[in-house]
């Protein structure tokens, strides 16, 4: 492994990025080639999955990928679907290097990408920038191996970690400048997660908005009664992106009737915790759907309730310089603690003023 190497994986791994949110199931892979040390192609995961990344290196390169050396954020594909094999689209091109950054855990490829480009005399190496390229594809590794998607949890409090007054006013708690970032980080999941109670009180759209940008995550909510109301923003601008309810066995047919005629699509969960859908059947049946990222918006319920199930991989909290007091509705729900033991814990990644507020973002402590 060179400088080099490393630099080059660097870009290839922030191209991927550029494609988190809109090409779920796939990864959201970078890809750079290189000749002579001068890049003469690089691509990312187009929305929806496809061309893949290496497919737009390749194009861009043209002849020049003969005889360069190409760097992957991912190893490439090894299996035929809509498309060729990538690893067999290297080997075509004549390219005589790869350098991959990880291995892919998925069953149809799963070294079978590395093994046709040794096969065909092409040096590899791999591991380049292993961590950061886990990182930026934590998602999709996360869903391929354990069948849920990376569940981002935010919270939007005040100094005394309220989400709203006693009468239930919240908007807004935090300021535009904290709002916008909101929208950002809707921008680059797949989908956005509420609770019926924040669906019922809020009428929130879960659209991403004054951005300039055209991903429409999925905007998904959990409701085991599917008790929502149909003059919600939700039913009635239903074309403005895919809506997905989450339901338990008992929701009226009436009710689902009512929802899917519109347009929506309906996940029944068949397991609960305690009077609300089990979390982590939920999260399950997400990544069935192919969900990679799913950005959790509330509320307290239904945060508690991830957070008590322990499927929370990330936490992103705003903290407002206001104070509510004990009579304001608390950001969590209730979860059962009754020892500083049991109490989930998270680790301290990111702090940063954002205009008056701040964001500070937390990734679970590792036990055992």
């Amino acid at each position: 492994m060179t400088r080099a190497d490393r630099r080059f994986m660097a870009l290839a791994i922030a191209l991927g990025r550029r494609g988190l949110g809109a090409v779920w199931p796939n990864p959201a892979v970078g890809c750079v080639i290189v000749q002579s040390g001068r890049i003469v192609g690089r691509g990312w995961t187009q929305p929806g999955g496809r061309p893949h990344a290496e497919t737009e290196a390749l194009a861009q390169a043209g002849a020049a990928a003969h005889g360069a050396t190409v760097y992957v954020s991912l190893e490439p594909c090894a299996h035929h679907g809509k498309t060729p094999p990538c690893a067999e689209a290297l080997v075509a091109a004549g390219v005589v290097r790869v350098v991959t950054a990880v291995t892919d855990p998925d069953p149809r490829v799963a070294g079978g990408g590395h093994a046709i480009l040794r096969a065909a005399g092409i040096e590899l190496v791999t591991g380049v920038l292993e961590q950061q390229a886990r990182r930026a594809n934590e998602g999709f590794l996360r869903r391929v191996t354990t069948g849920r998607p990376h569940l981002t949890l935010k919270l939007a409090v005040s100094l005394d970690g309220r989400i709203a007054t006693a009468t239930g006013e919240s908007q807004w708690i935090t300021g535009p400048a904290a709002r916008r970032d909101v929208h950002g980080l809707r921008a680059c999941h797949d989908a956005v997660l509420v609770g019926g109670g924040t669906a019922r009180a809020d009428d929130p759209s879960l659209t991403v908005r004054g951005l300039g940008v055209r991903h429409k995550p999925v905007r998904i909510v959990t409701s085991r009664h599917l008790d929502l109301p149909q003059e919600s923003q939700l039913f009635r601008e239903i074309t403005a992106a895919p809506v997905w309810l989450c339901h338990g066995k008992d929701a009226l047919p009436e009710r689902r009737e009512a929802w899917t005629g519109q347009g929506a699509r309906l996940l029944e969960i068949d397991r609960q915790q305690g009077r609300q859908l089990d979390p982590v059947a939920t999260l399950e049946a997400l990544g069935a759907a192919g969900l990679t990222r799913v950005f959790c918006e509330g509320g307290g319920t239904l945060a508690g309730a991830l957070l008590t199930a322990g499927v929370v991989d990330e936490l992103v909290v705003y903290s407002a310089g206001m104070a509510l007091g004990a009579e304001g509705q608390p950001c969590l729900g209730a979860m059962g603690i009754d020892a500083l033991s049991v109490a989930p814990r998270f680790r301290l990644e990111r702090l940063r003023a954002v205009g008056p507020d701040v964001m500070t973002r937390w990734r679970p402590v590792e036990t055992g």
